[in-house]
C-alpha cells in the first residue's frame, strides 16, 4: 500500500497558480537591473514573447509536472508492506539437557524400535521447541562440564540445529547438575525479572561439578528462576545374560529426591518419564503450567519511495534546460545563416 507520511504538502499544489493570478509581474522598468539591449539577449535566447504557443504549452506542462513531483517526493513517500507479527517476549527459557555416557542407554521403545534416551529427548524437545513461538529458547548441555550451546534467542530453528548436532560425551561422560543449574542461573540473572524458567532433563545423579545442586537451585530461587526437573530413563528392561534373560533398572542412579527438592525450591514441578509417551505429556504439561503469550504487536515494514519521484523530478528538470538551450540556438542559426 502507497501512503504519504506528510500528505498536508499536496495543499501547496496550486501555490504557482496563486502566485501567478494574485502577485503582480515584474516588467523591464520595475528590474533592478537595466540592460539597454535586452530585446537583443531574449532574442539570442530564445525567450522572446512571441514563442510559439504550442512550445509555451508544453514547457508550461513540464514545469506543472515538476511541480507535482517536488511535492510528491516532499511528501515523503513509502510503500507500507504486509502486516508481520513481532515475536511477543513470553518467557526466557533454558532447556539444560544432560548429555553425559548415560543417555547413551537404548531404554526407549519408539514406535516399535528401541532407541537411546538422548535420540528420544531430540524428538520430543523439537516439537516442544516448536510450540514456544514468541518466547527466547536458550540450550545448555551438560556432563562433567556444562556449557551453553545456544544462547537465548527468538530463532527456535538455529536451537534446534544445535540441539540435534549434540553428541554423548562432548562434555564428558559423569553428571554435573549443579554446574548446569549454576550457568542457567548466571544467563538468566542478565534477563528482565519476569518469566525466568529452565527446563532440565537429567537421567542420574550429581557425580562431578563445583557446585552442589541444592545451592544451586537456591540460588535459582533468590533470582527468580523457576526450575522444572524431568528424570527420564525406563524403570525396567530385559536383558539378555550367559544364564539367560533378566529383568534391570537401567535408572537406578537417578536421584529423584534431589530433582524434586529443586522443583520444590523454584517453585517449579519435577516430572518422571519412563518412556517416550510420559516424556511427550510432561513438556504439554509444561506448556499448559508456562502458557505462550499470544503475539498481539504487529508492524508494518516501510520503504521510503521518495527517490523515484525526486530523480523523475531530475529528468524534468534536464529537459526543460535542454528546451532552453535549442530554442536560444534556434535565433542565433538564423542570424548566422545555418551551419
Amino acid at each position: 500500500m502507497l501512503t504519504f507520511l506528510w500528505p498536508w504538502i499536496f495543499v501547496l499544489l496550486p501555490l504557482p497558480w496563486f502566485a501567478h493570478r494574485f502577485l503582480p509581474q515584474a516588467t523591464r522598468e520595475e528590474t533592478p537591473l537595466h540592460v539597454p539591449f535586452y530585446d537583443t539577449l531574449a532574442d539570442l535566447g530564445g525567450v522572446a514573447t512571441t514563442a510559439p504557443s504550442r512550445g509555451r504549452k508544453l514547457r508550461l506542462a513540464l514545469l506543472a509536472l515538476l511541480w507535482l513531483l517536488l511535492l510528491t517526493a516532499a511528501a515523503r513517500p513509502q510503500w507500507v508492506g504486509e502486516a508481520v507479527s513481532l515475536p511477543v517476549s513470553g518467557r526466557d527459557l533454558l532447556l539444560a539437557v544432560d548429555i553425559s555416557g548415560s543417555m547413551a542407554q537404548e531404554d526407549m521403545v519408539f514406535h516399535a524400535q528401541q532407541i537411546s534416551r538422548i535420540d528420544l529427548v531430540k524428538k520430543v524437545v523439537d516439537e516442544f521447541i516448536d510450540r514456544r513461538v514468541g518466547d527466547r529458547i536458550g540450550l545448555i548441555l551438560f556432563g562433567t562440564q556444562a556449557y551453553v550451546q545456544a544462547p537465548l534467542t527468538f530463532d527456535r530453528r538455529t536451537v534446534k540445529t544445535l540441539f540435534d548436532e549434540a553428541e554423548i560425551g562432548f562434555a564428558g561422560q559423569k553428571t554435573s547438575i549443579g554446574d548446569a543449574i549454576g550457568l542457567a542461573v548466571k544467563r538468566l540473572r542478565e534477563r528482565p525479572a519476569t518469566g525466568r524458567v529452565l527446563i532440565l532433563l537429567t537421567d542420574g545423579a550429581n557425580t562431578a561439578g563445583k557446585v552442589e545442586p541444592l545451592q544451586a537451585a537456591r540460588l535459582a530461587a533468590e533470582a527468580g528462576v523457576t526450575i522444572y526437573t524431568i528424570g527420564v530413563g525406563a524403570e525396567e528392561v530385559t536383558v539378555r545374560t550367559f544364564f539367560g534373560t533378566r529383568r534391570i533398572n537401567p535408572s537406578a542412579d537417578l536421584d529423584e529426591d534431589t530433582l524434586t527438592k529443586i522443583a520444590s525450591l523454584t517453585k517449579g514441578r519435577y516430572f518422571r518419564a519412563r518412556n517416550p509417551e510420559e516424556l511427550e505429556k510432561i513438556y504439554h504439561v509444561i506448556d499448559r503450567l508456562e502458557p505462550v503469550a499470544d503475539s498481539t504487536e504487529t508492524f508494518r515494514p516501510r520503504k521510503a519511495l521518495f527517490t523515484w519521484p525526486l530523480s523523475a523530478a531530475l529528468a524534468v528538470s534536464f529537459l526543460l534546460a535542454a528546451g532552453r538551450l535549442m530554442a536560444g540556438a534556434e535565433p542565433r542559426r538564423r542570424k548566422t545563416g545555418g551551419i
